[in-house]
């Protein structure tokens, strides 16, 4: 089990969470800042440089799950995280990966006005003997206040928040042990196991009267995607799709109306698996069809209707091309073959034309 300890300097995390290995028998306090400082050190300075905050490294956010799911088989747990996460869809990475891991999540939000976290950053950072170092964490701290109150909404949409401006650090961890006990800060996110060998996903494009298409934002991972997924041993393409599709939206679609956009073989990358890629025109989902959306709150956050140019802002640039492709197929009628987004004998500029 994880208790992940969120929220922005001053909030009381530290002396909160170590209160908090005192309560629980058994749990180790786990510090993620030593991985991005590890990181740091060992990294080429050319992928490091402009790199401010170690959380940006894609490799801090891989390491993390994995030094926790070690820890764990380890100790007896749970593990205590007192972790700052502003950024939603780092959030979605690391959580997703632990749920993949079969680890359950606990995330809580410690909160204080902005005002109270001013006086507490002021405070604690006055270094008499290192009077620049001292500088600079109270710079530090200030300059992520805007930062977090940009991130409130969603902090405090998916977290259980406790407001730490007139409690202990002792009574804090008191009501984090009461919240992990009642199990209510626990975040059910679907486990998706990291595939260990290429596969065949199906996607299922629908589009409104505008013409636009329907993309999800998924809760156990970064970035916006289309619906559907992959395809299990034994199970048509087709019918992989229609299955997806009812389990994400909650709607039935016709397997026999389908019609395939594209084929695109997807190139194994970094940690990512790769594999056929088929995409399928679902049809037009109009305002009563819209209204039977329902979202599992376990995988999918949202839904929404984007242009490809607001596609390009969601998605990563394989799929941008892969949906450029898709929709020319559609206007053409025809079906294309891609290799990693480009159509097979055509340039690549021609994949996004239009």
């Amino acid at each position: 089990m994880i208790i992940w300890v969120n929220g922005t300097f001053g909030a009381g995390k530290s002396s909160a969470c170590r209160e908090l290995t005192a309560l629980l028998p058994g749990s180790v306090l786990y510090d993620p800042e030593p991985v991005g400082a590890a990181l740091a050190a060992m990294l080429p300075r050319d992928l490091t440089a402009g790199i401010t905050d170690y959380q940006d490294l894609p490799s801090w956010r891989l390491l993390v799950p994995e030094v926790a799911a070690a820890l764990l088989a380890e100790v007896p747990g749970p593990l205590v995280v007192p972790m700052t996460l502003l950024r939603q869809e780092y959030r979605d990475e690391i959580f997703g990966a632990l749920a993949a891991r079969r680890i359950p999540v606990h995330h809580v939000l410690l909160h204080a006005d902005e005002t109270i976290l001013r006086a507490r950053i002021e405070s604690r950072a006055a270094d008499p003997a290192h009077p620049a170092r001292g500088e600079e964490t109270r710079r530090w701290s200030l300059d992520h206040l805007a930062a977090y109150q940009q991130a409130l909404p969603w902090l405090t949409a998916d977290a259980e928040t406790i407001d730490t401006a007139t409690l202990t650090p002792r009574a804090v961890a008191e009501r984090i042990a009461a919240l992990v006990r009642r199990g209510t800060a626990q975040r059910r996110i679907v486990q998706t196991p990291e595939p260990t060998a290429d596969t065949v996903a199906s996607a299922v494009l629908l589009f409104d009267e505008q013409d636009r298409v329907l993309l999800v934002d998924p809760v156990y991972k970064p970035g916006w995607e289309f619906p559907g997924g992959v395809v299990e041993r034994g199970e048509a393409p087709t019918l992989a799709g229609v299955r997806e599709v009812a389990e994400e939206l909650g709607i039935t679609l016709d397997r026999s109306a389908l019609r395939l956009l594209v084929t695109d073989w997807e190139p194994h990358t970094g940690p990512r698996q790769g594999g056929i890629r088929l995409v399928y025109d679902g049809g037009r989902l109009d305002a009563e069809g819209r209204s039977r959306l329902r979202l599992p709150a376990d995988e999918l956050r949202s839904w929404r209707f984007v242009t490809l140019s607001e596609a390009e802002e969601l998605l990563p640039p394989g799929r941008v091309l892969r949906l450029a492709a898709a929709l020319r197929a559609r206007r053409r009628g025809q079906a294309l073959t891609l290799e990693a987004g480009v159509p097979v004998g055509e340039r690549a500029a021609e994949a996004v034309e239009g």
